[in-house]
């Protein structure tokens, strides 16, 4: 099931076009720094890592992912094995395959696949050092969390489901007097560095995003459908199964080791995601997030559904790992048609159309095409997108040949990448500098609500001089479509986006 799960995955991963946080990574990747203002640097140094070992295109961009999400279900086994035997173990890993987001994971060279494992990594890592006391767990114990800082903020969640262990069990209140602990801790600091000098270096940003500015913090009940998101996640029964073995570890951690490092680090890392989640960030996705609270469930359930189990809970396992199974190869398929575009066509007519992969090959093809056609001069006129996920994508597809600037859309302010864009100096504010140069400017004319993409629209000619559409170009029966402009670089300071 592994193998077959990797050659999936590989053959998906050189088809499938970036996904728009993914070329936006590979540019960071481009400029590497001890942070962004979007995410800590790991993500964008493994991505450089990948090329160099590679080059440049889709499998450079996600081969070190690939390998840590080959790598995932294997460390899911082996602690399984450690716990509650060989038998116990497979068992796991096969589950975390099943998984939908689990088994997909590393597909894609986003920050969960590194975080997973360093949160794997790290649970292991206590429940050794809990077990045998030795300075060596502790020591992976702190290189595990440095990692996960390195890789994203939500690792402040890792450190909580810790506290909730270290302060509500009588095996983990022992550890406070445990010198290895705060060896471990004094580790883990070695990934605040790059944190601390990025962000006193660009006043807080990355830290303000994620804290503050992503974040309505206020409740808003529509966030109380995470467990039906979660349910459709995971695929219903298997979710039930998630849930059922974290309130049944929770019952047995009287028992000690491992129920309660497994109850505490799973139940607290479900809860807590729950609970953020009514009055955090609901545009985004963020059905991944509770991913490294499933880990301790996956782990128990094996033995909770094993020999001697009530007889009920041997058929409901069954039908939801088969249920689960399907989730999976359903979540290939679709990523499968949205790698070929003769395939994607088919789910034109759905809601479900992958429109953050598709058509970002054609665009700049198109782009290539026009700037061609305008030579001599071609190399003076700059590329210019409306947005910074399309000037990543089109930054991508030219390989980093030519510099891709962004217009100062919402969007950039949505999603952290303004203050980005402004340090690289790719932002309206730098495009000013070229006053009077002609320019190329691509437009997605399908991103977002009609509303906000109809006032966005009518706001480019205060933007651009002179613009001119010299062309269009519709794919997959209109769903993803792009405009062609021309114009010149104004003098005039750039509106203000809104």
């Amino acid at each position: 099931m592994w193998a077959l799960v990797q050659v999936f995955k590989l053959g998906l991963a050189s088809q499938l076009a970036p996904f728009g946080d993914e070329a936006f990574y590979w540019q960071e990747s481009r400029r590497l720094d001890w942070g962004y203002s979007d995410l800590p640097p790991l993500t964008a140094w493994l991505i450089r890592a990948g090329e160099v070992l590679c080059g440049h295109g889709e499998i450079g961009l996600r081969a070190v992912f690939l390998l840590l999400g080959s790598v995932l279900p294997l460390q899911i086994a082996r602690l399984g094995t450690r716990l509650f035997g060989a038998r116990a173990g497979a068992c796991a890993g096969l589950l975390w395959l099943t998984l939908p987001l689990g088994g997909s994971l590393g597909l894609l060279a986003l920050p969960d696949v590194p975080l997973l494992c360093a949160s794997v990594a790290a649970l292991s890592a206590v429940e050794a050092a809990a077990r045998t006391g030795q300075l060596r767990h502790w020591l992976v114990l702190g290189l595990a969390l440095a990692v996960a800082w390195l890789t994203h903020y939500r690792a402040a969640v890792l450190l909580l489901s810790g506290l909730v262990f270290l302060a509500l069990t009588p095996r983990g209140r022992r550890l406070w007097r445990a010198s290895g602990l705060w060896v471990a801790l004094g580790v883990m600091g070695l990934g605040f560095v790059p944190l601390l000098l990025f962000n006193a270096r660009h006043a807080w940003e990355g830290v303000a995003f994620q804290l503050v500015e992503r974040h309505p913090w206020a409740f808003h009940a529509d966030a109380l459908v995470q467990p039906l998101e979660q349910a459709l996640a995971c695929t219903p029964l298997l979710y039930a199964l998630l849930l059922w073995a974290l309130w049944r570890c929770w019952r047995r951690r009287g028992e000690g080791g491992p129920w309660d490092l497994l109850a505490t680090s799973g139940g607290s890392v479900v809860l807590g995601y729950f609970v953020l989640g009514l009055f955090a960030d609901d545009l985004r996705f963020r059905a991944h997030w509770p991913l490294p609270g499933y880990v301790p469930a996956l782990l128990a359930l094996p033995v909770l559904l094993g020999p001697g189990a009530t007889p009920w809970r041997r058929p409901v396992a069954r039908a939801a790992f088969a249920l689960a199974a399907l989730g999976s190869a359903a979540t290939f398929g679709y990523l499968a048609l949205a790698a070929w575009p003769a395939q994607t066509a088919r789910l034109a007519p759905y809601k479900l159309f992958p429109e953050s992969f598709v058509g970002w090959r054609e665009a700049a093809a198109h782009a290539r095409t026009l700037l061609d056609s305008a030579a001599p001069a071609s190399a003076d006129t700059i590329l210019v997108a409306d947005h910074f996920l399309l000037a990543a994508e089109l930054d991508f597809q030219f390989g980093g040949t030519r510099r891709v600037y962004a217009l100062d859309h919402p969007l950039n302010t949505k999603h952290g990448r303004a203050p980005q864009l402004a340090q690289w100096q790719l932002d309206e504010t730098a495009l000013r500098a070229h006053a009077g140069a002609p320019v190329l400017l691509v437009v997605q004319d399908t991103g977002g609500r009609e509303r906000d993409r109809a006032e966005w629209q009518r706001s480019l000619p205060s933007r651009i001089d002179g613009l001119q559409r010299v062309d269009g170009l519709a794919l997959f029966a209109g769903r993803q479509r792009f405009s062609f402009w021309r114009g010149r670089v104004p003098a005039a300071t750039p509106p203000t986006a809104r």
